[in-house]
């Protein structure tokens, strides 16, 4: 069995020190950034001229978020630049070239600006065309986009960035005791598949993706490569636990609690946000910034009680992979590999677990394994 390695332990920390450090600097960043708007009346500035241009509803909430999210790109660059790329160097995570990185966010840009246009079209429409209860069809609609967007990633989205191919003759033995896994765990999947991690990381995954006739398993080359049969098979009786126990609902079900609320205060705060920065309502698409603002306030908040919620159903994830498998050296042997390989924080202090965590820490997975009987 793999042993934690001590001097990677450190690194381990020091990365993910770095990476919370870059994260709340991000989101302080975003926050500054669309308060300015509000404030410097370049908001309302900017929806006035392009209003001489057009009464178009649609396109001046088109155009507005092309600047104004456009601008924020280019200014969050740097951030970008340094978290995706030149850290995971550091650290020999990545095995990207800079033009191979280039390629990847250009892609995600195209994506972002397609999916997001949209999504922020339909959030301007509810919110010209519901009135007060414009919260509870926000809901709604976003219940909808994300059942919508897990059932199309698989074969829309994902092959964008990788290359999916079935495992085939080689891997020919691996694929049959995952799909009878799956067959034990009642879950019907399309296929196994081998994705293409090596060519942008030195990490290892693997995971169930997509709803109905779109779900298949998925495991990442640097899994195959370096876990045995026996270490995969039990990180995908953990990922196939979520189905067992009905995970997606759960998530769906709290989740749109959670955004109900959510929607629900922030209504409450927009007509603080009218009268104070000179906007005609709600539905003013110079009211994006005071959106987001808000929506990212309440996210902070609540985090910390989302991630307690995912941590106790990820935990029953891992008792159903140690039950189902009677495997408990092999689950102990592939987090602690996955800690080696993937620079993860194995002891992580209370405090980042509290407020950043939705699994819970490796080593309380690794020695939930030495009392498994």
């Amino acid at each position: 069995m793999p042993q934690i390695d001590q001097e990677r332990q450190q690194q381990a920390k020091e990365y993910a020190r770095i990476k919370r450090r870059l994260w709340v600097a991000n989101e302080l960043f975003s926050l500054i950034y669309a308060f300015l708007w509000l404030i410097a009346g370049w908001s309302v500035g900017l929806r006035s001229w392009l209003e001489s241009f057009t009464q178009n509803t649609w396109l001046v909430v088109a155009l507005y978020a092309v600047v104004f999210g456009g601008i924020f790109f280019l200014l969050n660059l740097p951030i970008s630049y340094y978290a995706g790329f030149l850290l995971p160097h550091r650290y020999d995570l990545s095995t990207q070239s800079l033009k191979d990185w280039l390629v990847e966010q250009a892609k995600g840009l195209a994506l972002s600006a397609v999916l997001g246009l949209f999504l922020i079209e339909i959030i301007y429409l509810i919110l010209r065309v519901t009135g007060v209860s414009w919260w509870l069809w926000m809901t709604g609609a976003m219940l909808l986009f994300s059942v919508l967007l897990t059932n199309l990633s698989p074969i829309l989205i994902m092959p964008i960035f990788n290359k999916f191919t079935p495992l085939g003759e080689e891997h020919a033995e691996l694929e049959e005791r995952l799909l009878r896994l799956a067959e034990k765990a009642n879950t019907k999947v399309k296929g196994v598949y081998k994705m293409d991690m090596s060519r942008q990381t030195r990490q290892a995954n693997a995971f169930l993706t997509g709803i109905g006739n779109t779900r298949r398993i998925v495991l990442g080359d640097t899994m195959i490569e370096e876990f045995s049969p026996d270490e995969i098979e039990t990180v995908l009786a953990h990922e196939l636990a979520h189905h067992v126990h009905k995970d997606i609902p759960w998530l769906i079900g709290f989740g749109t609690l959670t955004t109900a609320l959510g929607f629900f205060l922030v209504s409450l705060a927009m007509d603080w946000a009218v009268s104070q920065f000179g906007l005609r309502g709600v539905a003013d698409p110079a009211s994006l910034p005071a959106l987001m603002i808000l929506l990212s306030l309440y996210q902070l908040v609540t985090m910390p009680i989302e991630n307690a919620f995912s941590r106790w159903r990820e935990g029953l994830a891992d008792d159903y992979a140690l039950a189902v498998t009677g495997k408990s050296l092999a689950f102990a042997s592939a987090f602690t590999r996955l800690a080696n390989q993937n620079l993860g924080e194995v002891n992580p202090e209370p405090w980042v677990v509290f407020l950043f965590y939705n699994h819970p820490p490796l080593n309380q997975r690794i020695a939930k394994t030495e009392n498994w009987h």
